[in-house]
């Protein structure tokens, strides 16, 4: 550069230093927020699709259920494996069909824990594993997560769709009730917002992915965020863009999508649903639920188990959690007369969620 072309430039920064101070500023301001904000997305990725989910399944706290093992197609064509839970016959028998979802890492089987008293009361139970589950198949580009996916939706809209056919053939309504745990709730809720024959649906820890992450990311930011001034003061927006960037690396590492199943729920063409979760939930805490229930149509339940942890409500209170089930499939799918008090009783499980 010249001696001319250097005096030149040293001038305009002479004339100019205060645009020059604030552009040097501005530039130093956005460098420094979009490294924050890559390091906040790495780890945040990791801790999304990486973490492991506790395991919260055994196998002496249940009989699996057994039946008539079939295969059949997801939405997407699938292959999955299924099995028809048939009720005793008797007085009861026929009160209607209900869709069983599994929680993640767990497989058909496992229903035994949630329906077996459903299939005493009368009603039949379709269980199915999961894509990447149990036996059933799963793309080689798609990584289930505890999140629940379109994949996942598309598993329950296959199962549904099979169990309507066989209903149909056999001269009966195609109208199912839904029962879904943890993951599988949010599944459940994600078809029950595109199927119009799922009458009432069960959620058990039922949870919305985005609340959920982000709830988690703020509790432990300590761990990667160095400065405390920096993570204790994020405005509600600096979380929910963070979420937004993270959810797009993770679907596409992940080769799926993950709706919103606040959403599905607050579209989803009003029909009943029965919300439960453990009071002593600490994975997924109770308020998920409760926002959950804020947005859901009426009519709406919700109970939350006294010392029950994620997806243990079943095994801490037994007797009730058979007896609120079989009630609100009485009331909603088999449409028996029932007092609601058997479901929920408003004053004790319902007060904190109005």
């Amino acid at each position: 550069m010249s001696d001319s072309a250097i005096v030149t430039a040293s001038w305009w920064i002479t004339q100019h230093w205060a645009a020059v101070a604030i552009g040097v500023t501005l530039l130093s301001l956005v460098l420094f927020v979009a490294l924050v904000v890559g390091k906040y997305v790495r780890i945040s990725l990791n801790i999304f699709c990486d973490t492991p989910a506790p395991q919260f399944i055994s196998s002496v706290d249940f009989r699996p259920v057994t039946g008539e093992v079939v295969r059949f197609r997801s939405f997407d064509g699938t292959s999955l494996r299924g099995m028809h839970v048939r009720a005793a016959r008797g007085s009861h028998a026929g009160r209607g069909t209900i869709v069983f979802c599994h929680e993640f890492g767990a497989d058909l089987h496992t229903a035994g824990r949630y329906v077996r008293p459903l299939v005493e009361a009368g009603f039949d139970v379709f269980t199915f594993d999961f894509r990447g589950h149990g036996e059933s198949s799963c793309d080689k580009r798609y990584h289930p997560l505890q999140w629940p996916s379109d994949k996942d939706m598309e598993d329950v809209l296959g199962a549904c769709a099979y169990v309507e056919t066989a209903l149909e053939a056999e001269g009966r309504p195609p109208q199912i009730g839904v029962f879904g745990i943890s993951r599988g709730a949010g599944a459940a809720l994600l078809a029950a917002s595109s199927d119009p024959n799922i009458q009432a649906i069960v959620c058990d820890g039922a949870f919305n992915t985005a609340s959920t992450v982000i709830t988690m990311m703020k509790r432990w930011a300590h761990i990667y965020a160095r400065v405390r001034l920096v993570y204790e003061n994020h405005p509600e927006g600096f979380w929910q863009m963070l979420y937004w960037l993270l959810v797009r690396f993770a679907q596409r590492r992940q080769g799926c999508r993950y709706p919103s199943v606040r959403r599905a729920l607050k579209e989803m063409q009003p029909r009943p649903v029965f919300f439960i979760h453990g009071q002593r939930d600490r994975y997924i805490e109770q308020e998920q639920t409760r926002l959950l229930y804020s947005v859901a149509p009426r009519p709406r339940y919700l109970w939350i188990a006294p010392g029950a942890k994620h997806n243990q409500s079943a095994v801490v209170e037994p007797q009730q959690y058979a007896t609120r089930t079989i009630a609100f499939f009485r009331k909603h799918l088999a449409c028996e007369a029932v007092d609601e008090s058997q479901i929920t009783a408003p004053a004790t499980d319902e007060a904190g969620a109005a």
